[in-house]
Order: C-alpha cells, then structure tokens, then sequence
C-alpha cells in the first residue's frame, strides 16, 4: 500500500519555525519529483515548494520563497519542508505529494501528482 504520511505540523507563533517531514512507503519514491501543497480554509490548494527526484531543481512560490526550504532524503524516502519566518497566512493544512515524473511539473495545481498525503495543520498565530 502506497502511503505518505506527513508529520512536524502544529501551532506555532508569527516568526516561528517548523519542519514538515514526508515519509512514503509501499514504493520506492527516489525517481519521483515531490511537492508539499496548502490549503486554508475558503481558499484553494496551492502549491508551496517542489523538488525534483535528485534535488536538482527546487520551486517555491513567491509568497513563501526566502523562508520555506525543501529538501529530500532519497535513502530515507522523505521530503522535507523546513519553514522559517512564519507568519499567520501560513495557516493552512500542508499536503505532500508525489509525481511518477523525474522532474517537477509544470502544472502547479497538482494535477499531475499521482500519491498524496492526508495532511498536517500549521496554525500560526499572531
């Protein structure tokens, strides 16, 4: 069975740092391109950061470029999302998910991630 089980999420205060793990199981994910997503309530998903299945290439979006880092860990099937400076927008659930491409799509809305995670909530309060 083909999990990824996200994990580090909680409350945190504005300024604050939180490091979001992604663990897969039930394949091997090394050759995959993965992604971490957010939604806030009344919002639509979007995504945060990617990288690519050998960490050559990253995205961030802008709102969080500068202060959110992925990064992958290919021998221990985990991505992970270390986020500095956070700020209450940041507030949402934060997805992982996984696409059968080497490199990050181009589509941002996640259509093209083929495994997701159920979620972790980040609360930041100011």
């Amino acid at each position: 069975q083909v999990q990824l089980v996200e994990s580090g999420g909680g409350l945190a205060q504005t300024g604050d740092s939180l490091r979001l793990s992604c663990a897969a199981s039930g394949r091997t994910f090394s050759y995959d391109a993965m992604g971490w997503f957010r939604q806030a309530p009344g919002k639509e998903r979007e995504s945060v950061a990617a990288i690519s299945w050998n960490g050559g290439n990253t995205y961030y979006a802008d709102s969080v470029k500068g202060r959110f880092t992925i990064s992958r860990d290919n021998a221990k099937n985990t991505v992970y999302l270390q986020m500095n400076s956070l700020k209450p927008e940041d507030t949402a659930v934060y997805y992982c998910a996984a696409s059968k491409t080497y490199y990050i799509p181009s589509n941002r809305q996640g259509n093209e991630y083929d495994y997701w995670g159920q979620g972790t909530q980040v609360t930041v309060s100011s």
